[in-house]
């Protein structure tokens, strides 16, 4: 496995989340701020493990709501992004601020085929499971391979599947969970997996891209 530069979605995806988050916290009460949630997404030398998220930056027009919005609205803008940490119950804000930042852009078919595969390429390549079933992009699955995050805590939060620059192409965004094997568990890690449409037998199939 090796670890993919950022690419502009993964970097604009990373700013969406972090504002959107800030916003948040200048819309709670004063005295009732939610604790500042940890940095997220530590690097580590593992390949396996997503690109992890920049420091916040100042949130650009389009983005995230003004402060002034937040104020009238804090509720509304509280259960844009779940505290980190906040498990399961907020993953469902976090699949609405991807695709609130992605309007959706390719047929439905291919949005469901394609989400599948970037799930299943995800738990592979974190967990393992399921190696075997994409030889084209983990070469090694006939090898034992120690695993980078356990299968117990491994979980998708949320994944878009979008057009990559051109109909034959796309790019599928996941943001998960998981704990690594120094027991160090991280939310709101990011990974994109890029597939190209090839024909195969007579039917058009997304095709996933090898690591380089």
């Amino acid at each position: 496995m090796t670890t993919t530069p950022r690419s502009p979605r993964l970097l604009l995806l990373s700013t969406v989340i972090l504002a959107v988050a800030g916003v948040a916290l200048l819309g709670v009460p004063h005295g009732q701020e939610h604790p500042s949630p940890a940095s997220t997404a530590h690097a580590t030398t593992d390949p396996s493990s997503a690109a992890p998220l920049p420091p916040a930056s100042k949130p650009t027009a389009g983005t995230a709501p003004s402060t002034t919005s937040a104020a009238s609205t804090p509720s509304a803008v509280e259960s844009a992004l779940p505290p980190h940490g906040e498990g399961m119950a907020g993953d469902p804000a976090v699949q609405r601020n991807l695709e609130a930042a992605w309007p959706a852009d390719l047929p439905s078919d291919d949005e469901r085929e394609l989400l599948a595969a970037g799930r299943s390429l995800l738990r592979a390549d974190a967990t393992g499971v399921g190696r075997a079933n994409w030889p084209e992009v983990f070469h090694d699955s006939s090898q034992a391979v120690a695993p980078a995050f356990a299968t117990a805590r491994f979980r998708i939060q949320a994944a878009i599947a979008r057009r990559d620059g051109s109909p034959d192409k796309a790019v599928v965004h996941l943001v998960w969970a998981g704990m690594d094997r120094g027991g160090t568990f991280t939310d709101l890690r990011i990974t994109d997996w890029f597939f190209t449409r090839t024909i195969k037998k007579g039917a058009a199939t997304w095709t996933p891209q090898p690591r380089t």
